[in-house]
């Protein structure tokens, strides 16, 4: 065995040994190199190194090689240190408002004997939303009828007593003493007034009440604000005892917009933060405020919850829809590139790294969220590696191509 042959022959035992395409074509290349370099061909040996060697980088799906009038198509920088927001996703859902929600119950206990509204209707203030017949009511109908009764014989015993005092019939202790029997007749008809007010019989009905004497069969349980309803826990014939609550009515002008956040990112939010929302369902992404961070932790789940507030005039947003929500925090110095050098190649986000004039790798790197059009650079990349940071689509399509080739 020569020496020319030694070499050639420990080749075929590495093709023997490992038989990948990537093995085979370096072990051609070495193999061609050192056939042409014993045959003492001086004046070929450089073309033939050049050719091995463009050979075995051909034979790597991570590389790319681009003809000088193409470079000109790619844009290339080195990685840098800038400041950016680390930006924190986390999953929320749709909320009502809880400051303009409220829970209607009867004022009395009775048995409901009508219920005027359902779930989805919008109700203004004052709208009855049931009917309920209760022995109470006939009660309280009574005792302001007695009270306004009082009210009446009290305003004539001082119009009395003031046409007595002036013909010198009776003292002026007389007389404040039947003004003071008025102011209180006055005070119970009133406190009479609001009882039935509360028990559901509207001021209308109460003037009736005193002009007439005649009672109301039953009480109403009415709205109390504008908005929608979204729950209703009556029956026609059901009885319903006060603080019951019947119904709820939400104002659905705004919304609130809650998730949680790990511990270890909730330094980084502050009230008044403006948080980017998505709401698949209506394929649409809003923006709101941060209102409330809690001041405790969650103990299942280690997380704090966060709340934000966006506006839903049209009442587009639905209690309960699923969101995805991106708040960007302070500001720090750390490794970064633009969004549009990244490419994403079996389901991992990867750069193209420059390795020589022309020649490009694909490389695989691990990034954060993107940021005002910046991701920050966790692992895979160094300080002033340079990364195709223009065209890396089109780099990776003419990848893909030679690849195919």
């Amino acid at each position: 065995m020569t020496k020319f042959q030694a070499p050639l022959s420990q080749a075929a035992s590495l093709l023997a040994f490992r038989a990948t395409p990537q093995a085979i074509a370096c072990t051609l290349a070495v193999g061609l190199v050192l056939s042409l370099s014993g045959c003492g061909e001086s004046g070929k040996d450089a073309p033939a190194a050049a050719s091995a060697a463009a050979a075995a980088s051909a034979a790597d799906p991570m590389d790319v090689s681009v003809k000088p009038d193409m470079a000109a198509n790619f844009k290339v920088a080195k990685v840098a240190r800038e400041p950016v927001a680390m930006v924190q996703e986390v999953s929320g859902r749709i909320e009502a408002n809880e400051r303009q929600v409220t829970r209607i119950g009867a004022g009395v206990t009775g048995r409901v004997t009508q219920v005027l509204a359902e779930v989805g209707d919008r109700v203004r203030p004052g709208q009855v939303l049931a009917h309920v017949a209760s022995p109470e009511l006939a009660s309280a109908q009574l005792a302001y009828l007695r009270a306004h009764a009082s009210t009446q014989l009290a305003e004539r015993a001082v119009e009395r007593a003031r046409q007595l005092i002036q013909a010198d019939v009776i003292g002026s202790a007389e007389l404040q003493r039947r003004e003071s029997e008025l102011s209180i007749a006055r005070a119970e008809l009133r406190a009479a007034g609001d009882q039935l007010a509360l028990v559901g019989i509207p001021r209308d009905a109460i003037a009736k009440l005193r002009d007439s004497g005649s009672l109301s069969p039953h009480a109403l349980v009415v709205a109390t604000q504008a908005g929608v309803v979204v729950e209703r826990k009556v029956s026609q014939g059901q009885v319903a005892q006060p603080g019951d609550p019947l119904f709820t009515v939400a104002d659905l002008g705004n919304v609130w917009v809650v998730g949680a956040l790990p511990e270890q990112a909730a330094r980084n939010a502050r009230t008044g933060q403006q948080v980017d929302i998505t709401v698949p369902a209506i394929g649409k992404q809003l923006s709101g405020r941060v209102i409330q961070i809690a001041d405790t932790v969650s103990p299942e789940t280690r997380t704090v919850p966060l709340r934000t507030q966006v506006d839903n005039a049209n009442h587009e947003l639905k209690p309960q829809m699923l969101a995805t929500m991106r708040i960007a925090g302070t500001p720090v110095e750390t490794l970064a590139i633009p969004a549009q050098a990244v490419v994403r190649d079996n389901d991992r986000d990867h750069v193209y790294v420059q390795t020589s004039p022309n020649h490009f790798r694909l490389t695989p790197v691990e990034l954060g969220a993107a940021s005002e059009g910046r991701r920050p650079v966790l692992k895979g990349l160094s300080e002033g590696t340079p990364v195709v940071i223009e065209g890396a689509f089109h780099l990776n399509n003419e990848r893909k191509r030679a690849e195919l080739e």
